[in-house]
């Protein structure tokens, strides 16, 4: 039997999750299908996942996983087929392949076979073979291993043309049916064509124009490959033979692998640039790499052999060919997602939330007024670290640091405009993967349990070390950040939090803008007794206050019909916030997935909400949204005074 993923973030039109789940294969036996359904469920919350979700903005809570238990096809040939060239948008099948099962194609272990077929009249016009060394087959247990090819087949072409015409048909079937461009496993059995799965291609390019020459005036060809995401990058040459060398990639570096893994992706983030020894367009380098919006060449066969280390390359992600020196005139990097200042100008503020240092000069781009949630979690995750393991050891300046270098690239992208630094909230099952997170406790329901304000206090030394780091870049002259305090259900949560900045020579309010979160009803209800506590914010985190308000579990599908941000008791208490913190003069915002809903937004700007916060790509809309309730207002004003 084969055991996969069907998480519901994955295959998505935005983002692939390619590699985030595990897959067995070749699983047998009553104890060996529950053992790995199991760890395929586990998977969901491996280190990797977490970070690919906090990167593409996926609310934790909000993604849930099925597994998928199928009949295993022992491959004779399998592959990967695009049914459109994902580079450049072309009408072209695709089509990857090698010998025995896809694995080898998908992890990028062999650099298979290229074939391309025009779908019109499904004429081959491009057949690219290629040396395939390895293979993966069953052996006499029924399990998968990787095997060397024989000699006689290794430069042998896989597909012939009628199997070519076969696949190229499928294809248009399974983009018909589903009404868009797929990315698609396929596997061949005793001539017997398997459809293994189907997915939305993530990123498209478009159609380069012939003639197109960026790279014409550059140094030698160092290595060939096949263009696997278009762009020019320069940088240095970093080589990568184990996951641990990853440290050495800084920002700007150009990354040269055997192959990449999914544990490679927050390294792949900070390169400009990705060479690879093995794989094809259709590997998890290729798609990783058109995801993020970086350049990479695949299937060079020898770079990490032929570059030399801190030597300065150029890479063509469309042509893949890696040039030797750095470019002068390198074309502008090439980005996942396009963003623009938005000109409208509003009184209501629209502003971002952002989870990853990374993402901080793409948000600021989009003309936001501020970060109104800085997520902490991500930077504890990223770090792999467990905090609690920094002070254990005696490396709270470590802790510190680390905190503070990453906010500081969020403060600086957006300086002078306020960045509202949420401390940290974490449930215990994320910080369970982290080193050191083996004794978090086993909560039955995590999102009701040690997390928050209310952990924080338990662990004051983790807070205190937050507050440090804030006060640090404070020192600095970033007086542009603020505070603030998660998952409070009781004015004395805050008085304490407050007392503990103040022991560190840090005061709230004198010193620097201190909020907190309204996630919990009591919170809501009780808003004047945290006014008298004192507070210069308040940021509405709508997505547990409906699940808090309603009873609805929200990682719970048999209730998730009856969750709702507009339910009237919700709305009811939204409003009760908003209106008590104008009264008193208290900024208040809202953070949670209802401030990007049009016409709740409307609402809220009706309530006078101070500040909507939303996701970067939501940024531009929302804004439009409340310059139109902005003028509604006005508009309804002037009319009864004509009245």
């Amino acid at each position: 039997m084969a055991i996969r993923s069907s998480a519901t973030a994955e295959d998505l039109p935005e983002a692939s999750f390619a590699g985030q789940q595990d897959t067995f294969l070749h699983v047998s036996g009553d104890e060996e299908v529950i053992e790995y359904v199991r760890k395929c469920w586990a998977s969901l919350f491996e280190a990797r996942a977490i970070f690919y979700r906090e990167e593409n903005n996926f609310e934790h809570s909000k993604v849930f996983i099925a597994v998928v238990v199928q009949k295993m096809a022992n491959a004779d040939k399998a592959g990967v087929m695009f049914t459109v060239n994902p580079s450049t948008g072309e009408e072209i099948a695709l089509i990857e392949g090698s010998w025995g099962l896809g694995e080898s194609v998908v992890s990028g272990d062999v650099t298979p076979d290229n074939y391309q077929v025009d779908k019109k009249d499904n004429e081959i016009i491009n057949v690219t073979i290629s040396d395939k060394k390895v293979m993966y087959t069953n052996d006499e247990n029924g399990t998968s291993v990787k095997v060397e090819v024989p000699e006689d087949k290794r430069k042998e072409r896989v597909l012939s043309d009628e199997e070519l015409i076969e696949l190229t048909e499928m294809g248009k079937r399974v983009q018909a049916h589903y009404g868009e461009p797929m990315d698609t496993e396929w596997a061949f059995e005793k001539d017997m064509l398997f459809l293994l799965q189907a997915r939305p291609i993530t990123t498209l390019g478009d159609a380069v124009e012939e003639g197109d020459d960026e790279a014409s005036d550059l140094g030698d060809v160092l290595v060939r490959g096949l263009g696997a995401s278009p762009g020019m990058a320069s940088g240095k040459v970093k080589i990568v033979l184990d996951i641990d060398e990853l440290d050495k990639i800084k920002d700007g570096d150009i990354m040269v692998t055997t192959m990449t893994t999914p544990d490679m992706v927050p390294a792949m983030r900070r390169a400009s640039g990705i060479v690879t020894d093995e794989g094809g367009v259709t590997c998890h380098a290729s798609i990783i790499s058109r995801e993020l919006g970086i350049p990479c060449v695949v299937g060079t066969g020898n770079a990490t052999a032929t570059l030399v280390e801190n030597n300065g390359v150029t890479l063509d992600g469309k042509k893949g060919l890696v040039f030797d020196g750095i470019s002068e005139t390198k074309s502008e990097e090439v980005s996942a997602v396009s963003v623009e200042a938005a000109p409208i100008i509003t009184v209501t503020e629209v502003k971002a939330n952002v989870s990853m240092p990374e993402a901080a000069e793409k948000a600021a781009a989009t003309g936001a007024d501020g970060v109104g949630l800085l997520r902490t979690e991500h930077l504890m995750l990223t770090s792999g670290i467990h905090p609690g393991k920094f002070i254990a050891d005696g490396n709270e300046d470590e802790l510190i640091d680390t905190i503070a270098d990453n906010v500081q690239i969020v403060a600086d992208a957006f300086y002078p405009r306020p960045v509202w630094y949420r401390t940290l909230d974490a449930p215990t099952d994320e910080f369970i993967t982290l080193e050191g997170g083996e004794n978090e406790p086993r909560e039955h329901n995590p999102m009701l349990g040690w997390r928050g304000i209310r952990r924080e206090l338990d662990q004051p030394e983790i807070l205190k070390c937050e507050f440090k780091a804030i006060k640090k870049l404070h020192e600095k002259g970033y007086t542009n950040i603020g505070i603030m305090i998660p998952l409070s259900q009781n004015p004395e949560e805050l008085r304490q939090a407050k007392a503990l900045c103040s022991s560190i020579g840090f005061e709230p309010h004198k010193d620097v803008d201190f909020g907190m979160m309204v996630e919990i009803p009591a919170a809501a209800i009780m808003i004047d007794e945290y006014i008298k506590v004192g507070i210069d914010f308040v940021s509405l985190g709508t997505n547990d206050l409906t699940q808090y308000t309603l009873a609805v579990d929200r990682n719970n599908e048999f209730v998730a019909k009856h969750y709702s941000e507009e339910h009237p008791a919700v709305m009811k208490l939204i409003e009760r916030t908003i209106r008590k913190c104008a009264e008193a003069g208290v900024k208040c915002s809202i953070c949670g997935q209802a401030g990007s809903v049009p016409h709740i937004v409307e609402k809220l700007v009706g309530y006078g909400i101070t500040s909507v916060s939303s996701n970067t790509d939501a940024i531009a809309d929302v804004r439009k949204t409340v310059a139109r309730a902005e003028q509604k207002i006005i508009l309804d004003a002037a009319r009864k005074r004509i009245e």
